[in-house]
C-alpha cells in the first residue's frame, strides 16, 4: 500500500461530473490544493452508497478546509454520473475502468465468493497541495467504514 510520506502515484481518468471530463492528478492539485480520494468497491450497493452519502452530509467540512473530495470506483463514468444523480452527490467521482489506480495506490480487491475481480478495496487517501500522501487507510473488510472523522481530521491538516 502506498503510505504516509509517500508522493502520490500520478494518474489520468475520467471523471464524472455530471459529463464525463478528465481528471489529472497534479493538475487537479495544482488547482485545487489538498484531495481526498475516497475508493469505493462499486456503485450502488448499499455499504458504498452509505459512505457516499457521508461523505456528502460533511462535504461541506471538507470544503471549508480547502480540501477537495472525490470518490474513486471501477465503474464506467457513465455509471457513476447515475450514481451522482441518484445520490445527489455535489463531489465529482473518478472512473478506474482500467485498473490502473487501483492498482498504483495498491487498493485492488476481489469478491472471490461471487467471482468477481479486480474492484476497488474501501480505502481513503489524502493527499496534499505537494502531492505527499499525508494520509493513507484501506479497509479490513468490504462492509468497513472510514473514521469520518479522522479523515477529516487529515484533509483539514493537509490543508494547513
Amino acid at each position: 500500500m502506498v503510505s504516509n510520506g509517500e508522493t502520490a502515484p500520478e494518474f489520468t481518468a475520467p471523471l464524472a461530473d455530471g459529463d464525463v471530463g478528465t481528471f489529472t492528478l497534479s493538475e487537479t492539485l495544482e488547482a485545487e490544493g489538498p484531495i481526498v480520494l475516497a475508493f469505493f468497491p462499486g456503485a450502488f450497493t448499499r455499504v458504498c452508497n452509505h459512505e457516499l452519502d457521508t461523505f456528502q452530509n460533511r462535504l461541506e467540512r471538507f470544503t471549508e478546509h480547502g480540501a477537495t473530495l472525490y470518490g474513486v470506483s471501477v465503474d464506467s463514468p457513465f455509471v457513476l454520473n447515475e450514481l451522482r444523480d441518484q445520490l445527489s452527490l455535489e463531489f465529482d467521482l473518478i472512473s478506474d475502468a482500467n485498473r490502473e489506480i487501483i492498482y498504483e495506490y495498491d487498493a485492488a480487491t476481489s469478491f472471490d465468493q461471487y467471482g468477481i475481480d479486480e474492484l476497488a478495496q474501501r480505502a481513503v487517501f489524502v493527499i496534499d497541495g505537494s502531492g505527499t500522501i499525508t494520509y493513507a487507510w484501506i479497509a479490513g473488510n468490504p462492509g468497513q467504514e472510514p473514521d469520518y472523522d479522522e479523515v477529516e481530521a487529515a484533509a483539514r491538516a493537509a490543508a494547513e
